[in-house]
């Protein structure tokens, strides 16, 4: 009887034991499911991995009535294109420089209506100031924007993933910041960007102040005179290559450490009144 109740106790343990086991269910990736996993790397930038010694120059809050079209008169000069971020009611005002900009190669983003801080406003505030840019811009240049660059660099996550989804833009900060904005001078403008500028950088300025206009003619010729070539910020997205394992030198005497389309820490408004 004792070896009988012996071989039933181990009969009811093996049972136990396969019952209470984890079914081996295979994992699946969002790339065998059809499915790709939204991250943030596709749709915020502020700079990326190139394997060439590529930059994007971006200009914000114009167009300026006087000092866009000297700006592109010099980038017409240099056969450089670059990326003008918008204010949709200077759009509005001067749709013939825009448009000559959109003519001449250069890229168009969206940078709101008039300038407000969109992390403090609510969504249809938001909306409506992308949309009213988003028609003047297709009013002017014949085309929608697929870039955005927020005021201020401010925008919340909740934002970035709505605004991304609604409307399809990339949303774009930036890697070097002259802080032409306090209008420090042409000469520290310049120095600024020469000294912080590296292969894949989204380099900002303005076009709406005098002293930027005035340091980028010397600006330029230096960063090319350093290798630098200027492409557009979509044109550098699409250049994106995977971070390489070992640091190689760049021209400008800087090493890459950048990630594949790294993502970007917004600023903060209240330290950084840039964008």
């Amino acid at each position: 009887m004792f070896f009988l109740r012996l071989y039933f106790l181990c009969v009811a343990l093996v049972a136990t034991s396969t019952l209470g086991a984890d079914p081996k269910i295979p994992s699946q990736t969002p790339e065998k499911s059809g499915r790709k996993a939204p991250t943030e790397q596709n749709i915020t930038f502020n700079s990326v991995h190139t394997e060439g010694p590529h930059i994007a120059m971006t200009f914000d809050d114009g167009p300026s009535p006087t000092l866009t079209p000297k700006l592109l008169d010099l980038l017409a000069a240099r056969h450089i294109k670059v990326t003008f971020f918008v204010i949709g009611e200077n759009v509005a005002e001067h749709p013939e420089i825009v448009a000559r900009a959109a003519r001449e190669g250069h890229e168009i983003g969206n940078h709101s209506w008039s300038h407000p801080n969109f992390a403090k406003m609510s969504q249809e505030s938001v909306r409506s100031q992308l949309q009213r840019t988003d028609d003047a811009i297709k009013n002017a240049t014949g085309k929608r924007p697929t870039l955005m660059r927020p005021p201020y660099g401010s925008l919340t996550e909740r934002e970035k993933h709505w605004i991304h989804d609604e409307f399809g833009y990339q949303i774009i900060f930036w890697e070097v910041d002259p802080y032409d904005w306090k209008r420090p001078g042409p000469a520290v403008v310049r120095n600024r960007i020469l000294k912080e500028t590296r292969p894949g950088s989204i380099v900002l300025s303005h076009d709406i102040h005098p002293g930027t206009i005035e340091a980028m003619s010397s600006t330029l010729d230096a960063l090319e005179a350093n290798g630098f070539k200027f492409v557009t910020v979509s044109e550098l997205i699409r250049m994106a290559t995977p971070q390489a394992s070992h640091s190689s030198p760049q021209p400008g005497g800087n090493t890459s450490t950048k990630a594949t389309l790294s993502p970007s820490i917004a600023p903060s408004p209240t330290s950084s009144p840039s964008g």
